[in-house]
């Protein structure tokens, strides 16, 4: 159920690609587990999908085959409802903005489009979540981008759909929450508005997973200076963005990096703020380091009071929680402790 807040209802949201850790725990086990644990809503992750289907029918679908996600959506549809959940927004759909006119990516990013379009349709949501791009070879162009934002938009309105679309801190040109802003403003669509998360933000202006200190060293910056200018952005953030334009507020924390982590790509290829992402994002107050009061401060100082939802990628969380249950419990006190405090 929503978390009381100053007199009004904050509605708490939980990603289902951030639960669970063993193959025994099925997205409808997380649904039931998140459900008993007073959440209202999910995020449909698009691995939870795929590995719903292979629980279905033994193989696992091919993520371009849409006739089938499509059958898989109706059926985890009918989950959700039947445990009192609203599958808030299908994510990550990645890699989208940014290439080059006639290529053969862009064409496939919007035939992949258009497929999620379908998923949606059919999981009952009305809200993806686009990110940032990280690939290499987009273009560097501001126009370029928040036009194939824009046309994205377009093909959503048709359904009624909208887009939140999120700073990536390792993307290749939108890192921060003002690169997202400045693209969501240029696009100029009412469809389309940003999915905000205190990880990305904090993790990409305020901390940094190569340095010992865990903190911006760019340039020999000093760690007052770091300070001052994470208050900066945050002040901006208030004043500047209106709060229907923040469809959601992502939260996780992080842990410092002991060792720091490698400044180069790893063997796949992930920069080094991706992989601080993917396996290094505990609950708040669960280890980590993270100004993630600041960022939610900063937020409700715009005046928004919507969605808040959990998207933690904890490498020790197997260690720390037995079981799903305990783990979204402990996921909720979370929440209600960072607006209690």
């Amino acid at each position: 159920m929503p978390i009381e807040y100053q007199g009004t209802k904050i509605p708490t949201s939980f990603a289902t690609c951030s639960i669970g850790h063993k193959e025994s725990h099925t997205l409808p086990l997380k649904l039931k587990a998140l459900a008993d644990a007073g959440f209202d809503a999910v995020e449909l992750s698009m691995p939870d999908i795929l590995a719903y289907g292979k629980q279905l029918d033994g193989n696992e679908p091919d993520p371009r085959n849409y006739d089938a996600l499509v059958e898989i959506g109706r059926a985890i549809r009918a989950q959700a409802a039947e445990h009192g959940l609203k599958i808030l927004m299908l994510q990550p759909f990645v890699n989208f903005e940014g290439w080059p006119k006639d290529s053969d990516e862009r064409r496939d990013a919007f035939e992949r489009a258009r497929g999620w379009i379908r998923i949606m349709d059919a999981v009952g949501t009305d809200m993806l979540q686009v990110g940032s791009s990280d690939s290499q070879g987009i273009s560097s162009s501001l126009d370029d981008r928040a036009g194939d934002l824009a046309e994205l938009a377009d093909l959503c309105a048709q359904k009624g759909f909208r887009i939140a679309y999120e700073n990536w801190c390792w993307a290749t040109y939108a890192p921060d929450w003002r690169d997202v802003w400045h693209i969501v403003e240029k696009a100029g669509r009412p469809n389309l508005g940003l999915c905000l998360d205190t990880f990305q933000s904090a993790g990409g202006e305020w901390a940094d997973p190569r340095t010992r200190s865990g903190l911006v060293e760019d340039g020999g910056v000093a760690r007052e200076e770091v300070r001052e200018r994470w208050e900066r952005s945050l002040e901006e953030l208030s004043r500047t963005v209106p709060p229907d334009k923040i469809y959601l507020l992502q939260i996780s924390d992080a842990y410092k990096m002991d060792p720091p982590l490698s400044a180069e790509a790893d063997e796949q290829g992930r920069r080094p703020r991706s992989r601080w992402s993917h396996e290094y994002r505990p609950l708040p107050y669960d280890g980590g380091y993270l100004p993630v009061k600041d960022f939610l401060d900063a937020i409700f100082a715009t005046g928004f009071r919507g969605w808040l939802s959990i998207e933690v990628f904890d490498g020790k969380g197997p260690e720390k929680y037995a079981d799903m249950l305990e783990f979204s419990g402990k996921a909720m006190s979370s929440l209600e402790r960072l607006l209690w405090e």
